[in-house]
C-alpha cells in the first residue's frame, strides 16, 4: 500500500467481518510511526522500500505457515510503501478465529515474522531532512 494505511481501510476490514458467524475473536496490531530521538535528531517520517517480488513470495510462505499452525478464519496484512509521517499507520495485521487465543497468538507471530523476515527497509527521515536506514527497535 502506497503511503500510510487509511483509518477507513482498517474500519472497513473490521466491519466486513461482522457478517461471519463462525468468528468469535479478532486480534489487531497497528504499527504507527513514532518521533524517535536518534543522535539528538527527531524522526519526522519513514520512507519504506519493498522488494515486491520477494515480499509476495515470503508473505505467501509466512501466511501458509501461520494458517497451518492456528485455526484462523481469516488474516489480513498491510504494510506501507513509500513515505509515512509520524503519527500515521504503517502496518496493519488483523487475524480472526473462533476463539481468542488462536487469533491473539497468530497475530503476534505474524507481526514478529514480518518484522524479521520480510524484505522491507525503512529510511528514517529527520526533521532536518537528513536520513539513515532504520534498525528495528
Amino acid at each position: 500500500m502506497q503511503g500510510p494505511i487509511p483509518p477507513e481501510r482498517i474500519a472497513t476490514s473490521i466491519a466486513t467481518h461482522g457478517r461471519k458467524s463462525d468468528i468469535g475473536a479478532h486480534s489487531i496490531f497497528l504499527g504507527q510511526i513514532r518521533a524517535d530521538q536518534v543522535d539528538g535528531k527527531t524522526v519526522r517520517a519513514i520512507d519504506y522500500s519493498i522488494n515486491r517480488e520477494l515480499a509476495l513470495l515470503k508473505m505467501a510462505e509466512i501466511r501458509q505457515a501461520v494458517f497451518d499452525k492456528y485455526p484462523l478464519a481469516c488474516m489480513h496484512v498491510y504494510h506501507s510503501e513509500g513515505l509515512v509521517l509520524v503519527g500515521e499507520i504503517c502496518f496493519f495485521v488483523f487475524t480472526s478465529s473462533a476463539h481468542r487465543r488462536a487469533a491473539i497468538d497468530a497475530c503476534e507471530e505474524l507481526v514478529e515474522r514480518i518484522k524479521k523476515e520480510m524484505p522491507i527497509w525503512g529510511k528514517e527521515i529527520f526533521e532536518d531532512d537528513t536520513h539513515q536506514w532504520k534498525t528495528n527497535r
